[in-house]
């Protein structure tokens, strides 16, 4: 059960006090409140876990300072959503919005290397009215002796070519808590040129201790991938571990399934997914089709799989896209063989337009035909 208190009801209220004073003195139940922080409003939501079947959820609605009780009905406490659940699908940073009604395009290096490399990118993206981009500092490898990133190195120099080129928020893996503090202080010592999205990447998806610790902090929203070999499930219980403990402002990534039944791609494309996660909970949904598909291989068309790939998740009401370019993929120094070029950057951008046009009139033909469909 979740009890919703009004926007104007402060911590150090009146009202405040009594409802969590009301809650105290019912046996079996314990609360933990979260504050889910908008543009205009703050909402206070306080979260009841234990034996809610026995509570009135009338009685509590009456009590001064609540807006209204949502009753739990699904395993995924605070992103899922619930029966009478009207409460928002996203949340904005750093004058971005993400919900699941609105498309980011966040496309840039899987790995930073160069600051020459990275200005080009950047630069392509302003000209092309970009405001978001991947950069990988922190970089996971499954072979020891390749590259792992530049790590804390190259976050100034990035930070500040994001605030010359207009870069309002960057994607960024980390695989370990110290980042979150290396990025912090990195942002801190170039005065704060851009924002940064934390991305737990695949491999993280079930290392819980980093979960809890990224949730904990209020100052940076997750991207969080789907873990390649677990169930969905288990996926959304991962988010559901960033939430409850207080950072709800997760946008969950698909990016490939790992089994051979996807061969030749990458991985297994789980785009279908996409309107599954929508309906299951109030996050906004991501797709990775560089890492889905790990080539630039292209059907008899012409059109490179990676466009089909992004196309069909696009269509299914895709609401962020996390995709490799690279100046010179020859040179870059991981997944180059998959990442396009600045050149093909309008083309796709275009391309993309198209399918989200596509799924606009997808939604609009729904809304007119109504439940004759």
């Amino acid at each position: 059960m979740i009890v919703i208190l009004h926007p104007e009801v402060a911590p150090e209220s009146r009202e405040y006090r009594a409802v969590l004073d009301y809650l105290a003195h019912k046996p079996n139940i314990k609360t933990r409140v979260h504050q889910e922080v908008g543009s205009l409003r703050t909402v206070t939501e306080i979260y009841l876990i234990g034996d809610t079947m026995a509570l009135d959820r009338a009685e509590i609605e009456s009590l001064p300072g609540v807006e209204r009780v949502v009753r739990i009905s699904e395993e995924y406490r605070v992103v899922g959503r619930h029966q009478d659940d009207t409460r928002a699908t996203g949340f904005e940073y750093n004058g971005v919005r993400f919900d699941q009604d609105g498309l980011n395009v966040f496309a840039g290096l899987c790995a930073v290397d160069t600051p020459e490399h990275v200005e080009l990118m950047m630069r392509a993206l302003k000209t092309h009215a970009q405001v978001c981009t991947r950069m990988g500092a922190y970089k996971p490898r499954t072979n020891p002796y390749s590259f792992q990133g530049h790590g804390k190195q190259c976050l100034p120099w990035v930070f500040e070519l994001a605030g010359k080129y207009g870069i309002k928020v960057i994607a960024m893996e980390i695989t370990h808590d110290k980042h979150v503090d290396e990025i912090r202080e990195a942002l801190e010592r170039t005065g704060h040129p851009t924002g940064v999205m934390l991305q737990i990447g695949t491999r993280n998806t079930q290392n819980f201790e980093l979960l809890k610790i990224v949730g904990r902090q209020r100052e940076f929203p997750v991207l969080l991938k789907r873990g390649f070999g677990i169930t969905m499930e288990e996926s959304l219980n991962a988010a559901e571990y960033l939430a409850s403990e207080g950072n709800s402002r997760i946008v969950f990534g698909l990016r490939g399934m790992k089994t051979n039944m996807g061969d030749p791609h990458r991985n297994f494309v789980d785009f279908a997914h996409v309107p599954v996660v929508k309906r299951l909970t109030r996050m906004p949904v991501c797709i990775d089709p560089s890492h889905s598909v790990g080539s630039r291989e292209h059907a008899p068309d012409g059109i490179l799989d990676v466009l089909h790939v992004t196309a069909q998740g696009v269509i299914a009401g895709a609401n962020m896209i996390l995709v490799d370019f690279h100046p010179v993929p020859a040179k870059a120094l991981v997944d180059g063989p998959q990442a396009l070029t600045l050149e093909e950057l309008p083309y796709f951008l275009e391309d993309v337009a198209i399918a989200r046009e596509a799924y606009e009139k997808r939604r609009s033909l729904r809304s007119r035909f109504g439940n004759k469909a």
